[in-house]
This record gives C-alpha cells, sequence and structure tokens, in this order.
C-alpha cells in the first residue's frame, strides 16, 4: 500500500532537539525557564506592533485566559463565529457566559460583520450588550478585520482574534492576532509551527499580559511562602516545549512559503474542474499562511463524504470542514444568527492534505486520486 499522507503533520526544522538539549543539560525541565522567556521574546518580535506574549500550554488556555482578563462572568453573552472548531466556544462555558453564534460571509468563509451587527442590534434590543465577540481566522485566512473593528469600536465590545490558525498570516500587511484586544495562537502537532501543545495569548496591553502570566501560574502572590489572594490556573508552557517552539521559529517563514505552495499547486492543477471552488483570498489586502488547503465540491452529485471516503482507501487523509457550533448538539440551546453559509459551507467544504513537508510526487498522487474519484463518481451516476 501506499505511503499515508497525512492532513498537516508536524514539521521540525532540525535545531529544535538543541534546544531541548540544552534544557536537559541545565536541568531545566520544570515549566517555564529561559526557552519560555525566548519563545515569548521572538514571537513578540515576530509580530512587531508593540505586542507583548504569554506562552501557555494550549490555544485553548489562551482563549480562556483572554475572557478571564475582560471580566467575562456567568449570565454574559458572548459574540462567537460558528463556522470553528469548538475549542473557540469551550471556554466561554467555562466562565458560565453564553456563546451567540454568527454566521460566516462567503468571500473569507469568517464570521460575517452584517450579520454580526444585526445581532449586536438584537442583543442590545433584548436588554443585553454582549461583553466579547471572537472571531476566527478560518485555516489561515484573514477576516475582514477593517469592518469587524469598526464593529467592535462602535458598539464598545472588546474583540478577540482566535489566530489559532493563522500565525503567519496578513491582513494589509498586518500580523494577524495583533488587531483584537486580544489575539490568540496555537502551537497544537498540526499547526504551521508546533510545540507539540502550546499556544500563547497576545496583546499590546503590557499591563493585560503580565496579569495574564500572574493569573497562568497559580496566581501566586510575591511571599517567602505560596499566598494566594485569588483563583489561578496552571496553564504556563514547558521549558522544554519551548525549545522546540523556538526551533520552530527559525523556519516559519518557510513554513508559510510551503503551505502557500501547496494551495497555489493545487489550485493550478484542479481548477480545470468547474465543480471545485478553493478558499480564495478576496484582494491584494489578504495574505493567508493556507495552513489547510480547503474546498467546495459545488455538485449535487458529488457529496464530500464520498470523496472523502475515496481519498482514505488511498491512504490519504482528508478532513470535513469544521461543522458549525449551532449545529453541534452540545450547543444546539444557544441563539444563532446566519442566513446558512455556513452549513452551506459544511455540507460542501473538504479540506486537502495541506502539511509544509509534503513533495511533489505526493501533491500529484493526491490531485490524481481526487481526478479519478469525481470521474468515478461522475460516471456512476
Amino acid at each position: 500500500m501506499n505511503k499515508r499522507i497525512w492532513l498537516s503533520s508536524p514539521h521540525m526544522g532540525g535545531t529544535e532537539i538543541l534546544y531541548v538539549k540544552n534544557a536537559f543539560d541545565t536541568n531545566w525541565v520544570a515549566p517555564l525557564g529561559p526557552n519560555v522567556d525566548q519563545f515569548e521574546l521572538e514571537l513578540e518580535n515576530y509580530l512587531g506592533e508593540k505586542c507583548k506574549v504569554t506562552a501557555l500550554n494550549s490555544g485553548t488556555s489562551a482563549l480562556h485566559m483572554s475572557l478571564i482578563l475582560l471580566g467575562i462572568k456567568k449570565g454574559d453573552e458572548v459574540l462567537c463565529q460558528t463556522l470553528t472548531f469548538a475549542a473557540t466556544v469551550n471556554p466561554i462555558i467555562y466562565q458560565g457566559a453564553t456563546p451567540i453564534f454568527i454566521d460566516s460571509e462567503m468571500d473569507t468563509w469568517n464570521i460575517s460583520p452584517d450579520i454580526l451587527e444585526k445581532a449586536i442590534k438584537d442583543r442590545i434590543k433584548k436588554g443585553n450588550l454582549p461583553k466579547a465577540i471572537i472571531i476566527v481566522h478560518l485555516y489561515g485566512m484573514p477576516a475582514q478585520m477593517d469592518k469587524l473593528m469598526q464593529i467592535s469600536k462602535k458598539y464598545k465590545i472588546p474583540l478577540i482574534e482566535d489566530a489559532a490558525e493563522a500565525l503567519g498570516s496578513k491582513y494589509k500587511n498586518k500580523k494577524l492576532g495583533t488587531f483584537g484586544d486580544f489575539g490568540i495562537i496555537s502551537f497544537n502537532g498540526n499547526k504551521i509551527i508546533t510545540t507539540s501543545g502550546g499556544g500563547a495569548i497576545v496583546s499590546n496591553n503590557a499591563a493585560l499580559i503580565t496579569r495574564a502570566k500572574f493569573l497562568s501560574s497559580q496566581a501566586k502572590e510575591p511571599a517567602p511562602y505560596f499566598h494566594h489572594t485569588e483563583i489561578g490556573y496552571n496553564y504556563r508552557m514547558s521549558n522544554i516545549c519551548a525549545g522546540i517552539g523556538r526551533g520552530q521559529m527559525e523556519v516559519l517563514s518557510l513554513r508559510v512559503f510551503q503551505r502557500r505552495r501547496n494551495f497555489l499547486y493545487y489550485k493550478r492543477l484542479l481548477n480545470g474542474f468547474v465543480n471545485i471552488e478553493f478558499q480564495d483570498e478576496p484582494d491584494i489586502d489578504y495574505m493567508s499562511n493556507r495552513w489547510l488547503t480547503a474546498i467546495m465540491i459545488n455538485d449535487d452529485h458529488i457529496k464530500k463524504e464520498d470523496l472523502r471516503l475515496y481519498l482514505e482507501k488511498q491512504n490519504i487523509e482528508a478532513r470535513h470542514v469544521w461543522k458549525p457550533m449551532h449545529l453541534q448538539p452540545v450547543f444546539a440551546s444557544h441563539p444563532f444568527y446566519g442566513d446558512g453559509t455556513s452549513e452551506n459551507i459544511f455540507d460542501k467544504g473538504l479540506c486537502l492534505p495541506s502539511g509544509s513537508n509534503l513533495n511533489n510526487l505526493q501533491l500529484n498522487r493526491v490531485i490524481k486520486e481526487i481526478t479519478k474519484a469525481i470521474e468515478l463518481i461522475l460516471i456512476a451516476q
């Protein structure tokens, strides 16, 4: 059987082991340490915009910490993009708040500014001014940040960027994760760079980032004994994981180039299929890192699950686009504002193998099997 082609596997650059070995050699294997400090500094330098960073043990922890720092509490409402992974929503529930799900627009597949504003007006009419907005840069594609920032400022609602999938992406040449009150990054094993498991919270408010470091380290007060005046969290990144991250930062720009190359390769060779539509950049203001190349199958005769299963038989991993949160049984009781766009994307959307370690032979194999699958499915009709 052909060797497995994964959706998005980790891709080491080679120097990660040196930072990890240094952590072992100096016995810095406990949480925190020099690698964490340097990794945060390297992220700050990369993101620019006078950003400050706290490295945490997951993107979910980072999102949860941002809600804590905004004072989100039980009974509050948080506006949230519905087309995303559950980790975007779960921290809202952790705080006892209510997610209000907002549909996408087709240009970027991200949260619709028009529907968002309609939802805000309706929640205000109902007597509830939402306390935060969480937008997601889906698969690395920038959301319509100008419009979204205008809405955030107009209604004085803090905005959180879930840029878990979007490190290296830009909107109007400004890196994602640096627009909102907080930005969230993930370094999970399948992301564009990884620390095995990890995340980061980003803000240009240095005082809030200092507080994030305090709260995520069990809120230990500066005393000669363990003294606590408020609830803390065990959310900090380990020195070992940060060592992997430091090595990964050295190849981040290359990884963005490689993922974008994958997208262009797919698009060039699959563009002849009128029934395949790519999640594409609307114009030159948008620069996606192309963490995942996502397509829609716009043909009623071709079901995305049939295509996915065919690829799986060929030992090729493809994945459905995220199932919208308002369709998830666990969130079914929460309000939703939309026009069916995210449901349409889910019904027809599929993510193709997109790892930065894919070579031309593997990409050609994926393309060949997609072509064969579509032909077989159409012939069978």
